[in-house]
């Protein structure tokens, strides 16, 4: 009969055994999480990017901008010499022709001036006609030789040159007043609205009269308007005069106008660096007013062809611009400018070439020299 003291030491052996191999490897679960956490940490250090490949293209796009409606022409309507308003033949809002009288000015003084200047001129005239018979007589007696020195038939004619000179400049003297006359009636320059009127019946007026600096009139053209708008320097280049813009007003919501640039500044403002654009609006039922303010969209097409990439492609940081290039799965930052943009989309400069490829969701993270796997983004 065996010795049961011999079996209990056998078993014990064998578990001791058991757990002293389980001591000395790893499990097979212990074994997979380690490989999961070598796979996780490749991963880190060598991520896994999608590509896409440089093309270049022609990038056409918008920007919006706000504008003013202005009057295609205005003029402020001052009194030319001082004077009182006599007649006032139109208001605010009135509608007026060119040539039309608006207003009639008086200026007694005027009057005296006119007079003044008529006797100038008889008085002229009576000298010159006195010293012209003088002449005549010396004339026709130097005819006999001896009767009459050169010397004293040439003061005779010097003189009575003299004198018709004098008349002459009377004569232009009182037109100079006569004209005055006409600046007392005060008439439209152009078609157009009266918008402003300063003054009353009895308003002194002046170039710079009692009534300030303020003119006695503003005239303003409404069947035509200008759409002004200012242009960011970043993007004058694709802008001409054949572009079309469209705009709205808040004044008429959900309406949209077109219109084309007519004309271009060609040079930019030196407050806010930009270039104006001047855009001509028939506005023949008045609907827009002028001094409205409008949102401009003006199109920007790319005059040169550029490597055009999706906007995820372009990493802006604090020191630059760049995108990331792969060769060989190496990432290589390369610098660049941003263009136009539009949708999804951004045209790029810089030190690329077509058929090279770049990273599609481009970070800082993607290290310069570091190694890449290409495939399927996570």
């Amino acid at each position: 009969m065996k010795n049961p003291k011999n079996k209990l030491f056998l078993a014990l052996t064998l578990v001791a055994g058991m757990g002293l191999l389980s001591a000395c490897g790893p499990s097979k679960k212990e074994k997979e999480e380690q490989v999961q956490t070598v796979d996780q940490e490749n991963t880190l250090d060598t991520p896994t990017v999608a590509l896409i490949t440089v093309a270049k293209g022609k990038l056409t796009s918008n920007i919006t901008v706000p504008g003013e409606l202005q009057p295609f022409l205005q003029v402020d309507i001052f009194a030319k010499i001082n004077s009182y308003v006599k007649t006032l033949l139109v208001d605010i809002g009135s509608q007026v022709h060119q040539g039309q009288l608006l207003a009639t000015l008086e200026a007694p003084e005027i009057n005296s001036q006119l007079a003044q200047a008529q006797s100038v001129i008889q008085q002229n005239k009576a000298v010159y006609f006195a010293d012209k018979a003088t002449y005549d007589r010396l004339y026709s007696t130097s005819k006999t030789p001896g009767t009459v020195s050169q010397n004293d038939l040439e003061q005779a004619e010097a003189k009575m040159r003299s004198d018709s000179a004098n008349v002459e400049a009377a004569k232009s003297a009182y037109k100079v007043v006569a004209a005055n006359l006409d600046y007392l009636q005060i008439r439209a320059p152009f078609d157009g609205v009266i918008t402003v009127r300063n003054i009353n019946l009895g308003t002194y007026v002046g170039p710079s009269g009692s009534n300030g600096n303020q003119p006695m009139f503003v005239i303003e053209d409404h069947k035509r308007l200008r759409l002004v708008i200012s242009v960011p320097e970043n993007f004058t280049g694709g802008l001409s005069n054949k572009s079309e813009v469209t705009f709205t007003v808040k004044a008429l919501q959900g309406e949209k106008f077109t219109a084309q640039v007519k004309r271009l500044a060609g040079a930019l403002d030196t407050k806010l660096r930009s270039e104006r654009l001047e855009i001509d609006i028939l506005n023949k039922d008045n609907r827009l007013l002028p001094n409205m303010y409008a949102d401009v969209s003006v199109p920007l097409p790319a005059r040169d062809s550029a490597i055009i990439v999706p906007k995820s492609s372009v990493v802006t940081s604090t020191e630059k611009v760049f995108v990331i290039k792969i060769v060989n799965n190496h990432a290589q930052w390369v610098n660049v400018q941003k263009g136009l943009e539009a949708g999804d989309n951004i045209a790029i400069y810089g030190d690329l070439k077509p058929g090279e490829q770049l990273v599609k969701a481009a970070s800082e993270e993607i290290r310069d020299g570091s190694t890449v796997k290409t495939g399927a983004a996570r």
